[in-house]
């Protein structure tokens, strides 16, 4: 994955697409440290990763959800659950005790959550959420 904004991402409301642009920058910048790969000590860089990733991530979960509340969401409960998967995946990986002994492997495994997340929940489950909105007519 190149973390390329690409249209085929796109949901078409404004707010979620610039915010789903953000984690795509996120995972860049990860995918960037891990390409180097030089032997040298980023810790320091990777944990700043995951502390935005995290941030970022919860933020993102507020909007969303509130979106998906205020315009009465069908699947809100479930979808919901997913976005409690993923913050508590991001915070083990920042619990991980061996993210110092092993920094490429800890990139890779933020590249790939970030992957999964990009291939099922933007272009299955979020598309979902926006599916329904435009049957109502609210999008």
């Amino acid at each position: 994955m190149s973390f390329e904004w690409k249209d085929r991402y796109s949901l078409n409301i404004p707010e979620i697409d610039e915010q789903h642009q953000k984690l795509f920058e996120i995972g860049y910048r990860a995918y960037e440290l891990a390409m180097i790969n030089d032997g040298s000590d980023y810790y320091d860089e990777i944990m700043a990763i995951i502390d935005e990733l995290l941030d970022y991530v919860e933020y993102h979960f507020e909007f969303e959800e509130r979106l998906m509340e205020r315009n009465l969401y069908s699947k809100f409960g479930t979808h919901c659950k997913e976005h409690n998967f993923y913050i508590s995946k991001i915070k083990n990986m920042a619990h991980e005790e061996k993210i110092d002994d092993n920094q490429q492997e800890a990139l890779l495994n933020i590249l790939n959550f970030l992957s999964d997340w990009i291939s099922n929940h933007i272009l299955i489950t979020d598309r979902q959420y926006v599916n329904e909105f435009k049957e109502k007519g609210l999008i």
